[in-house]
């Protein structure tokens, strides 16, 4: 791998501190920053795969990209709007923000040297090498320079920079050159800017399919062929991010127009909110590009390394098995499977509900199955679907619904056009359903709809009856064999009556009910959470919480934890990211314990218990993190689940992940994460796998 070379611009960063957080909450985007570092830690890992950890440093790489394209922005706008009202913890946005740069910088840094300095090393010990140009022989750069001529020169574009020519427009995410050329016949120095186009691929490789060159080398050293009759004086990659969180107005005529101008805006507009370069950039090129880009000098991130490793995804998926983890084949719950012939989902729900847990358990086997059953059921008369992350074309459950209305029945989709950085997906989605003849609706005005629920009505021969599955993860077949995710499967009347009012809600004018069993953001959430919380905080050192979510952030649940842990509460929060409660404080919240894991697999279920016996406890399953967000702008439902046998299940989950000691973080009063340390070996992803395939084969 090219070495990059420190630059004097690498003594230009200043001495800012962030502001104190209060002792009473953490910040949010702090907090996150906390959870990318978790994810860079599987790839500082060395006990783990080769692969895995190349695999750990691009979705760091691409989480930090959408942390400055959302978050970062926000809190830009707001300063440069005058707008200087602290957050919960106390801070004002130029506090965060500074904070937030000393952060990015410690992380980038260590992102980028644990690439260079052990995965491309250790990489080249298994001959998957990424050689310096100088050792490549001739036939290797003969090889290259042609595939340079016949695959990557023809889209370049070379954009001058003079009086005569405008600095160019650099778009969001583009990987780009800052190229110097002396003219030897008029003796200037001119400036030139070469984009690398995304679809091209991040790392070229030779046709002996192990040896790669990043794109910016090969395309630096064929300079030349661009700048034909100038002599190079000097070639540096930068990148720019921009504000990508774009508002939508509610009261668009055309909501479906509204959002694809919102993608447009997307990849031409939004203030840069990050300028990285390497540590080879000279002072006077960068000052100009800062210049240009209107980006102030100590705000850019300097990468000593090559930028971009998102595209190590590509070096992914080589055919190198053995530097992976061992795949996992998920196993179709026994419940679902028939000996003979094709099983009948609603046979088995009329006489118990089916709790399935992807990615153990098979989403193809269980809610795909549950969709195309009543596809080509004739008595299923409708079928209603929410769609918040659609995926592609090839969607088994959109060709489900597809097929469905095709065949005459009532079919509800309600994609949410607005699932950020999805919006194209869905609203192509949309389209393919609405040509089908299927009802498609967007939701609420000013709303969210986040939740994950699903309802189909079938003619009995004693009447209607209705099926559900309410999750906490997408309906989506790629995110179920990479996110942990929770379903409930049913004919629970009352919890089939809640989704009946609900989905009338959602695409209607029907008024919010009071639900009978579920919890409904934004009606009856928030209260119904804080209800249970203080019902437990009356009994003193009798009472248990233990909350599973994604984030803790809203600070009146965290006051009602605060208030519960008091009054002598013990609670146990297992939160995978962003965490803003403070735990272990004296007098506020010695009796909550915070863990998270982050492992092969992300956690994404939510899952509630409330009550210290596991056989008497109340459990909830959901799509609600406890964010406003979620609780206040989003319509989302949670269920809880009555079944014994169910309970069991939820409460196994829960107790091996108290127990791991393996991928498990243990979040301290002072705000700092640090590693549980290993001792019996509990690796959540590992048992909970074993489990389900014991529990396949003893069923």
């Amino acid at each position: 791998m090219p070495k990059s070379r420190v630059g004097s611009i690498k003594d230009m960063e200043p001495e800012i501190k962030p502001s104190a957080n209060s002792q009473r909450l953490l910040n949010r985007e702090l907090s996150w920053l906390d959870f990318n570092e978790r994810v860079l830690a599987l790839a500082e890992d060395s006990t783990r795969p080769l692969l895995e950890r190349a695999k750990f440093l691009a979705i760091f790489s691409t989480n930090l990209d959408e942390f400055f394209q959302v978050r970062v922005s926000g809190l830009r706008e707001q300063m440069q709007a005058g707008i200087r009202t602290r957050s919960a913890d106390g801070m004002d946005p130029l506090a965060q923000l500074q904070a937030i740069r000393l952060r990015v910088n410690e992380l980038v840094s260590r992102h980028s040297r644990v690439f260079t300095g052990e995965i491309v090393d250790a990489l080249s010990r298994e001959q998957i090498l990424f050689p310096e140009w100088e050792t490549l022989d001739e036939q290797d750069r003969a090889e290259l320079e042609a595939l340079f001529r016949i695959r990557i020169y023809p889209v370049l574009t070379p954009l001058a920079v003079d009086p005569a020519h405008p600095f160019p427009f650099i778009s969001n995410l583009s990987l780009n050159l800052a190229v110097t050329v002396h003219d030897p016949a008029s003796g200037e120095q001119q400036f030139a800017r070469i984009k690398i186009p995304s679809n091209l691929p991040r790392f070229i490789g030779l046709k002996d399919g192990h040896r790669f060159i990043p794109i910016e080398e090969l395309i630096s050293r064929n300079l030349a062929e661009l700048f034909f009759g100038m002599q190079i004086s000097g070639c540096q990659a930068f990148r720019v991010t921009r504000d990508a969180d774009f508002e939508l107005e509610d009261e668009a005529a055309d909501l479906i127009e509204a959002i694809e101008t919102v993608l447009v805006q997307r990849k031409r507009s939004g203030d840069v909110v990050r300028l990285e370069v390497g540590a080879d950039m000279p002072a006077d090129v960068l000052d100009m590009l800062c210049r240009e880009l209107e980006f102030s000098l100590h705000e850019v991130n300097i990468v000593d390394g090559p930028l971009d490793l998102s595209g190590l995804s590509t070096i992914y998926k080589l055919d190198r098995p053995e530097l992976k983890d061992e795949p996992w084949t998920p196993i179709t719950p026994a419940a679902l499977l028939r000996a003979e012939g094709t099983p009948d989902i609603f046979r088995t729900l009329r006489s118990r509900d089916i709790l399935v847990h992807h990615p153990y358990e098979s989403f193809a086997g269980s809610v795909e199955a549950f969709v195309e059953q009543a596809a080509r059921d004739p008595k299923v008369l409708a079928i209603k679907q929410t769609l918040y992350r659609a995926g592609g074309p090839e969607s088994t459950i959109v060709n489900a619904l597809v097929r469905a209305a095709d065949a005459g029945k009532q079919v509800v989709a309600l994609v949410e056009l607005k699932a950020r950085f999805d919006e194209q997906t869905n609203v192509d989605r949309a389209r393919d359903l609405e040509e089908a003849g299927v009802h498609v609706v967007y939701g609420l005005v000013g709303l969210k709809t986040h939740t994950k629920v699903l309802l189909i009505v079938r003619e009995e021969p004693d009447g209607l009856r209705r099926y559900c599955h309410i999750g906490t993860g997408n309906y989506n077949a790629v995110t179920a064999g990479l996110y942990e995710d929770i379903g409930l499967l049913t004919a629970d009347p009352e919890i089939g009556e809640d989704l009946t009012d609900l989905f009338n809600h959602l695409t209607g004018y029907a008024r919010g009910k009071t639900y009978r069993k579920l919890l409904v953001a934004p009606n009856s959430l928030r209260g119904g959470m804080i209800e249970r919380i203080r019902s437990q905080g009356s009994l003193g050192a009798s009472g248990y919480i233990m909350m599973k979510m994604n984030s803790l952030v809203d600070p009146e649940i965290i006051d009602e934890l605060y208030a519960a842990a008091t009054a002598g509460a013990k609670i146990d929060l297992i939160i995978r990211g962003i965490c803003c409660l403070r735990p272990g404080v004296p007098g506020l919240s010695e009796g909550i314990h915070v863990r998270s894991i982050v492992g092969r697999f992300l956690e994404h279920s939510r899952i509630y218990r409330f009550g210290a016996d596991p056989t008497s406890a109340e459990y909830l399953i959901g799509s609600a993190d406890m964010m406003p967000r979620n609780l206040d702008r989003r319509v989302e439902a949670i269920t809880p689940i009555t079944d014994p046998r169910l309970c069991a299940r939820l409460e196994e989950m829960l107790t091996v992940e108290l127990d791991d000691d393996t991928l498990a973080w243990s979040l301290g009063p002072d705000g700092d994460w640090s590693k549980v340390p290993t001792t019996r070996g509990v690796d959540t992803h590992a048992t909970l796998g074993q489990r389900t395939r014991q529990r396949s084969l003893t069923s």
